[in-house]
């Protein structure tokens, strides 16, 4: 019987349970014993399914209550040595303190793991840094699948990948120094493994996927090594691209098998077919787990076969990557419409497509004739159905001018007609755009979606939120307000619901961080934008004060990124379609007399290929989408973009492409170590670093800020800076908020007198 497996399953719930017990648990409203068990009783659902879709292996290693790199370090006894922590008794208020920050300590980096909208944790690695002595939670997790009765494969983070992710918290030190004693850290636990039964260990190396340099490359040679003998069967799993390029490298390491991702690198599997050892197995991920469209069976069916032949039980059946990245299940989609419905596939679904396929293969075809009847049928509807193309889209499109995607004149030009329209201070304050999401809120939203309260009333809520988030800007002494995005669920689908083109589903899920989910729109034909989304909402904040007022858009890669995209055209012209959407806003608040306009990009670099010869093609396309949907704007229109938890520095020249007067960053968490790169490149533009960190309950001091801002201005001249949270401030609280806000105002007061500047700064073109 041929083997079918999976690499990895949402940890969340279908109803988000993870979620509201992780809450729960940090308000003191839920003791450990609570969350332990709605941990236990995700497990238990997750491995059910496996079980029932016949897989050979239930995953286990994989579930976490916050994030799986996290979990590793505290499996390896390596948390940030500043916490202080007892590796041997870490708990799980520790946990979390390295997640969300302590009384004394900001939290542990974080960012997004290689292209995908998943942030994990930076593991921090220093000359001190020791392995060994870490919690049980991952055996204990192992132990609870063995009771079930069914094979169980234990899913690790691999030793390179690993160190590869981590950062040197001492200027200069090379982290591949640890990888001996890492290395031994591993085998160690694989031993344990192998003692407790398990027979095989999907190790995941997705950094193979990267160009590594060659000294990265030479620590699988050193590492695995170490591995062998004292480990169970390893399967190497590597995803989000192509291996190819160091296949003849790979099969010399001491591994059983190789996991591809042959929805990403398809390409790869010619060369994998003639190299794999005689006694690996191969892993052929052919159902998509990084998007929601139902596979077409029958296709994969034929490429499929060939490998079989080959192969035999040899080839196992799996999701290119896990399944994390996709919501859990369609049984509870009642108000999408019947034919995107019929078009889709989440986790609970691929896992039956690849009991389907595996059936196939096993069986042959007619085993599951009316199951690929049904395949073929959903395939040509959704290639015929008239709502996917549009033509008047189509010529727009393809009537775009070089010239629409440039500002009228240069930066140096723009900023003097901007500072004499705007009158700001130096070292200008604001926020990214978003307050906090209160209680009283997410009522009205919820009882205007159930038709309690009428539109009217609905409005009149709404703008009660907008007014009190001026009143409480104006009253801390911000320079550039923001209306506060009280009538908006999520800064892409809200804009998704006003563009056609797009689905939404009612718990399609998908974990970002932690306790923190996003439900991605799912865009299934062309996109347009049919009337103003933003323009009301934004003239009425205005209205309430005279300061500037932000207009708050979404950028055109960042709704790309974050939303389940059509797989039927290239991902560029979807762009441009939503650059298109977004430059009618853009021009419509112009006119509405709103002289800022932020047009967000956090997701900007986290589209970037994998490998670094993809990268200029994309760069391109990205570039002038975000120009487009921005050089509708006048000179005298200040465009801000925002971009968050990324590293920049190997792609500033494309930022400053984007041509954007202003530009925020995440940089608090990294203490500004981001911001040099900028000062290095002289980043022409103005830039905001951020100087707190949002995603922590912690409220840092004034003079923690000024201290940032000081490392600040040594590195950006202070006429070009401003001063901002990291993001936007929807999951905090208005306590917690307004203290930071109130410090962060002080700090640039305190900068403004040391640096003995109060007036703005003139520049010359």
């Amino acid at each position: 019987m041929g083997t079918t497996h999976i690499l990895g399953y949402p940890r969340i719930g279908p109803g988000r349970e993870i979620k509201f017990a992780l809450e729960a648990f940090w308000r003191g409203e839920a003791d450990e014993s609570y969350l332990q068990g709605v941990g236990r009783g995700l497990r238990a659902r997750n491995w059910d399914k496996q079980s029932e879709a016949g897989l050979r292996f239930l995953g286990a290693g994989d579930f976490a209550f916050y994030d799986q790199v996290l979990n590793m370090a505290a499996l390896l006894g390596c948390p940030p040595r500043r916490f202080g922590f007892d590796t041997d008794r870490l708990s799980l208020k520790d946990y979390f303190a390295l997640a969300r920050g302590s009384a004394d300590q900001p939290a542990m980096e974080m960012t997004k793991w290689f292209d995908t909208n998943y942030h994990y944790l930076v593991p921090e690695l220093d000359p001190l840094t020791r392995f060994g002595g870490g919690p049980d939670w991952y055996f204990d997790q192992i132990r609870e699948a063995q009771l079930r009765g069914t094979a169980v494969k234990a899913i690790l983070i691999g030793p390179v990948t690993f160190l590869y992710l981590s950062k040197a918290t001492e200027p200069g030190f090379d982290r591949l120094r640890l990888l001996r004693p890492l290395a031994e850290a591993y085998a160690r636990l694989l031993e344990r493994l192998q003692q407790t039964g398990i027979q095989w260990v999907q190790i995941d190396e997705p950094a193979l996927c990267l160009d590594l340099p060659p000294e990265w490359l030479d620590a699988f040679d050193r590492a695995y090594p170490v591995l062998a003998g004292r480990a169970p069967n390893l399967l190497l799993t590597t995803y989000f691209d192509s291996v190819e390029a160091y296949a003849d490298r790979i099969v010399r390491l001491p591994v059983q098998g190789i996991h591809l991702d042959l929805v990403r690198g398809p390409s790869q599997i010619k060369k994998w077919a003639t190299t794999l050892p005689q006694d690996w197995v191969l892993s052929a991920g052919v159902v998509d787990g990084r998007n929601i469209w139902r596979a077409d069976l029958r296709r994969l069916l034929a490429s499929l076969h060939p490998l079989h032949e080959k192969f035999q039980d040899r080839l196992w059946i799996a999701p290119s990557c896990s399944l994390l990245h996709v919501p859990v299940s369609l049984e509870n989609e009642q108000k999408l419409a019947a034919d995107v419905h019929s078009w889709l596939a989440f986790a609970d679904q691929k896992l039956d497509e690849i009991r389907i396929l595996g059936s196939a293969l096993d069986s042959g075809e007619n085993a599951v004739a009316s199951e690929l009847d049904h395949s073929d049928a959903l395939q040509k509807s959704r290639r015929e159905n008239a709502r996917v193309s549009n033509e008047w889209v189509r010529k727009r499109l393809a009537d775009v001018s070089a010239d629409m995607a440039k500002r009228a004149n240069p930066f140096g030009a723009r900023i003097l007609k901007q500072r004499d329209r705007l009158k700001l201070p130096p070292l200008p304050t604001t926020t990214i755009g978003s307050f906090p999401q209160t209680q009283q809120i997410r009522s009205a939203r919820g009882a205007y979606k159930r038709r309690e309260i009428s539109a009217l009333e609905y409005l009149e809520r709404i703008r009660a939120e907008i007014r009190t988030a001026v009143e409480r800007q104006e009253a801390l002494g911000l320079d550039v307000l923001v209306h506060g995005e009280a009538e908006r669920n999520d800064m892409v689908e809200y804009f998704g619901e006003q563009l056609w083109g797009f689905a939404f589903t009612e718990n399609g899920w998908v974990q970002s961080y932690g306790s923190r989910c996003v439900k991605p729109p799912i865009i299934y034909g062309d996109v347009y934008r049919p009337e103003p989304m933003t323009v009301d909402t934004a003239r009425y904040a205005q209205s309430l004060t005279e300061k500037p007022m932000k207009g708050m858009l979404t950028g055109p890669v960042t709704i790309l990124q974050w939303s389940f995209v059509r797989d039927d055209q290239p991902r560029k012209l979807t762009a441009f379609q939503i650059a298109l959407a977004i430059r009618d806003e853009v021009a419509d608040l112009e006119k509405a007399g709103i002289g800022v306009i932020q047009i967000d990009e956090p997701a900007f670099r986290e589209g970037l290929p994998l490998k670094r010869r993809n990268w200029e093609s994309y760069l391109d396309w990205a570039v002038h989408a975000f120009k487009l949907s921005a050089a509708a704007a006048a000179d005298e229109t200040q465009i801000h973009t925002h971009m968050c938890y990324s590293e920049f520095n190997d792609i500033l020249p494309a930022i400053a492409a984007m041509d954007a007067d202003v530009i925020t960053i995440e940089t608090s968490r990294s203490k500004m170590e981001l911001l040099d790169g900028f000062g290095q490149f002289s980043y022409p533009n103005e830039i905001g670093p951020g100087v707190y960190d949002i995603h922590s309950p912690r409220v840092p001091s004034t003079d923690e800020m000024t201290r940032l801002l000081e490392r600040a201005c040594g590195v950006i001249p202070p006429e070009r800076l401003w001063v901002n949270p990291d993001c936007g401030l929807k999951t905090r609280g208005w306590p917690e908020t307004e203290a930071a806000l109130r410090s962060m105002v002080e700090a640039a007061h305190r900068m403004r007198k040391r640096l003995d500047i109060s007036k703005p700064i003139a520049l010359s073109a």
